[in-house]
């Protein structure tokens, strides 16, 4: 088994279209540091250039009964700058595809913006219309956020006045809303 060591290239190459996996180890044993310092120069990334090492091995090993190579080295050299510069062009596709990505949420964040942006504008329009009493209310418990109990406190009236006038303001709010086809998108904004 030791006497691989002093095996040619080629009588490793011959081993290894039988199938030799002995052979295949010192084929191995004999390049992957060279490959790696190749691989490494490239990408500047150790974990990287290692796998693009074992990944050009594996190659070698899964196409070990089509190998016609005539010099291993320069032909293990060239298949390491072929992996990473692959390897390279498929991590600046994913970052090229990562960007266009965050592009595209960032415009549909924009628009989301803009429509909602204008959905309140139209609904602060309806409510403006409305009763003081009716619209007090309603912004007492929408945008301030306080409870029915907290906006009868504050405005001196019975909790059933309160809940009568948020009622009154949600249907006229519904009302105006559906008749401008905008309820179903609305809706989500007056839920809170």
């Amino acid at each position: 088994m030791g006497g691989y060591v002093n095996f040619s290239d080629q009588e490793l190459l011959e081993e290894l279209r039988l199938g030799n996996r002995v052979a295949f180890t010192e084929l191995f044993n004999r390049y992957w540091k060279k490959l790696l310092a190749v691989s490494y120069a490239y990408t500047k990334d150790r974990s990287s250039a290692e796998e693009i090492v074992q990944e050009v091995f594996i190659g070698l090993w899964n196409r070990k009964d089509q190998l016609n190579i005539k010099t291993l080295e320069p032909y293990l050299a060239t298949a390491v700058k072929f992996s990473v510069f692959k390897s390279i062009h498929q991590q600046k596709r994913r970052e090229e595809l990562t960007m266009l990505n965050y592009q595209t949420e960032l415009v549909a964040l924009d628009e989301e913006k803009i429509h909602a942006k204008f959905l309140q504008e139209y609904i602060d329009g309806i409510v403006e219309q409305l009763p003081e009493k009716c619209r007090l209310v309603f912004k007492y418990s929408r945008n301030d956020g306080l409870s029915i109990p907290e906006i009868a406190a504050e405005m001196n009236i019975a909790e059933k006045t309160v809940e009568a006038h948020l009622t009154k303001a949600l249907k006229t709010i519904k009302k105006d809303l559906n008749s401008s086809g905008t309820f179903l998108i609305a809706l989500s904004l007056l839920i809170k």
